[in-house]
């Protein structure tokens, strides 16, 4: 039965008994059995990993190339294995004999390699630990030595002895991955906040012992409970937010940022990685359509970027219209009460939150109408900007969104730009969401415009299949950042900047900051525009379709077209007055039972024509491998889950 089967699937809570054993069977025979000198993988010690790549490799080559190392020519002499697939042979080849993993390999006596043969999982936690402690003093004198299980604790992930201890630790991770996502198939564990908050009591994560344990043990365990436990954002049913599954690529480049630590507070901390940030910004200022004067830096997200915008616009303003130099002595007198941000009622909630941050308060964010999709309304914005000026007030900034959290609306910029220039304000876009139409191949009349702001947030994270944070703030003119200019004598002296070493403190609010933009390097690499073009293209496509399916089921209601990747809507129970607490009640039922993940928001009112009722379900579709048919299950589990809800109709 798939797991999208409309049953429900059987959940299996996640135990420590069988983490340390490698499961039956082989899997390089299975996968393979046509090739007779199969056996002579068992000379080796592999890693999970490694493992699939050679199963692949064994798939499209005989295995005589991989013969023992003791043979004549060695294994990697053979033009069969090249390139990559020697690279993978000799990371093989590191630890050294296979039989150093099993004490007992004679099947009669039930060793785990029995027969000689590779099976199961190829590096179960034994095979890792053993791996790990090197036979004899007698092992080849051209193999580095692993380190014992005792010290691989405190083993470093990089340095002059190699990733050894990282790559054996990160096999056991993996494999315990897939093995916490077989404790349960849906796209969240079942039982609510109270079974996951039982789940991680029944462990010791969280506390600091007297006495350290078996890493691989540790990870294993955490592995699969972190898995069983996940609200999975590759699973199709999981389609809440703006929580994108991550390509895989992507996530390989930030395991080496990872490793190698760097931080971007200054160049003698990360030579190469804030390089590779300077020309991922300047690939995604040329795609807004900014000169070689804009700027920007890699954020945590939208939040800071936002946060970002409205500091810079504050302190713009304030030297303009005061002479003031708000880095040193902070908002003048006659400015306090008085600057004032306008954004549409749908802008991101951190809009005002920031104001409160900046101690301008969240009231000085005035909102300003949207229309029936979700739009900002450019001659509401003329009137309250109109309206400012007669109260003598200031207009600070004004932010336009290109993808709002709910409708997906971009607002019409080059009316909104044009009246914020009227009016002397710095214009923002917040393009969290839509930003990402930018990476593709075919541009997207609705950004046309966005060179005229003067800042924009970006979000990879959300629709850019990046792991979190993979946040960008740009900025029109480089100038702009001197707020955040700061000299400190081991970070940025004057002498190093002058001898031709970057100055990074100054692009951003953070100090030590991570090589976020690596990871994005190379995906830009891998996917090129043409590969991004097709997962937004996919994307797109899938939304349509789940939102003419919702438009075409009598018991859903469809609350407006798509405009990005999120599909509005409501269940309709036979009470309309129900309503709000129907569709409450469905989607924590859904999440209860861990079937599925669905947004849930509330509009700022009725829509007119409809039955009164502000609570929408929302879906968000972000991961471009789900098919129509898991659509289909998707939205029949909602319908049920309405029923069960109308039937009990309790309150909200």
């Amino acid at each position: 039965m798939s797991e999208l089967d409309d049953a429900t699937p059987t959940e299996r809570p996640p135990s420590t008994d069988s983490l340390s054993v490698a499961g039956s069977g082989s899997a390089i025979t299975d996968a393979q059995p046509d090739h007779p000198g199969l056996v002579a993988v068992a000379t080796f010690t592999a890693h999970d990993v490694e493992a699939d790549v050679l199963r692949g490799v064994l798939r499209a080559e005989p295995v005589g190339a991989l013969t023992s190392a003791t043979d004549t020519g060695g294994p990697l002499s053979d033009p069969a294995v090249s390139g990559i697939e020697a690279d993978v042979v000799r990371g093989v080849l590191r630890a050294g004999s296979l039989s150093v993993l099993d004490p007992n390999p004679d099947p009669a006596q039930g060793g785990d390699l029995a027969a000689g043969l590779v099976t199961g999982p190829v590096l179960s936690i034994a095979a890792n630990r053993a791996a790990a402690t090197p036979e004899s003093p007698s092992a080849a004198s051209d193999l580095p030595t692993a380190p014992s299980e005792h010290s691989l604790a405190t083993a470093l992930s990089t340095g002059p002895t190699g990733t050894g201890p990282l790559t054996l630790l990160l096999s056991t991770l993996l494999d315990a991955l897939d093995r916490g996502r077989a404790d349960w198939p849906g796209p969240l564990p079942s039982g609510g906040p109270p079974a996951v908050r039982e789940a991680v009591a029944a462990t010791t994560f969280g506390t600091l012992p007297d006495r350290g344990a078996d890493p691989f043990e540790i990870l294993a365990t955490l592995g699969r409970l972190l898995a069983w436990g996940a609200a999975d954002p590759a699973h199709p049913h999981c389609a809440a937010h703006l929580h994108c599954p991550t390509l895989a690529v992507s996530v390989a480049a930030e395991t080496a940022v990872a490793a190698l630590n760097q931080s971007l507070d200054s160049w003698d901390q990360s030579p190469v990685a804030g390089e590779i940030e300077g020309h991922v910004v300047r690939t995604l200022t040329r795609s807004v359509g900014y000169t070689d004067a804009a700027t920007g830096v890699l954020t945590s997200g939208g939040t800071e970027s936002n946060l970002m915008a409205l500091l810079l616009a504050r302190d713009e303003i304030l030297r303009r219209r005061f002479d003031a130099d708000p880095e040193l002595d902070g908002i003048p007198a006659m400015a306090v009460g008085r600057l004032r941000v306008l954004a549409s009622d749908q802008a991101h909630f951190s809009i005002a939150r920031n104001a409160a941050f900046l101690g301008l308060g969240e009231r000085c964010v005035i909102p300003v109408a949207s229309d029936a999709e979700g739009r900002m309304r450019p001659d509401a914005l003329a009137q309250a900007l109109d309206a400012l000026a007669d109260r003598d007030e200031i207009a600070m900034a004004v932010v336009g969104t290109a993808g709002t959290t709910d409708f997906g609306a971009i607002d019409p910029l080059a009316p909104i730009a044009q009246r914020a220039k009227q009016h002397g304000a710095w214009f923002h876009v917040d393009a969290a969401y839509g930003g990402a139409l930018l990476l593709g191949t075919t541009p997207d009349e609705r950004l046309r415009d966005l060179a005229a702001a003067d800042s924009i947030t970006l979000d990879l994270h959300k629709l850019g299949w990046q792991p979190v944070p993979a946040g960008v703030f740009l900025v029109k003119r480089a100038a702009a950042l001197r707020t955040l200019d700061k000299r400190v004598a081991y970070l940025n002296s004057a002498d190093d900047e002058l001898a031709g070493y970057p100055s990074l403190l100054g692009r951003s609010l953070r100090t030590t900051r991570r090589a976020d933009a690596v990871k994005i390097a190379a995906a830009f690499q891998a996917l090129g525009r043409t590969g991004f073009q097709r997962l937004l293209d996919r994307c797109k496509e899938l939304t349509w379709y789940a939102a003419n399916k919702v438009d075409n089921q009598p018991e859903l209601e469809l609350t407006a077209e798509p405009q990005l990747t999120t599909v509005l809507f409501r269940y309709l129970p036979p009470d309309s007055r129900d309503a709000d607490h129907v569709n409450g009640a469905l989607r924590r039922h859904l999440l209860e039972t861990g079937r599925a993940v669905l947004g849930r928001t509330s509009l700022a009112r009725d829509r007119p024509g409809t039955a009164p009722g502000t609570v929408r379900l929302k879906l968000t579709l972000l991961n471009p491998h789900t098919t129509e048919p898991q659509i289909d299950a998707l939205i029949a589990a909602i319908c049920a889950a309405g029923g069960v809800a109308s039937a009990r109709s309790g309150p909200s």
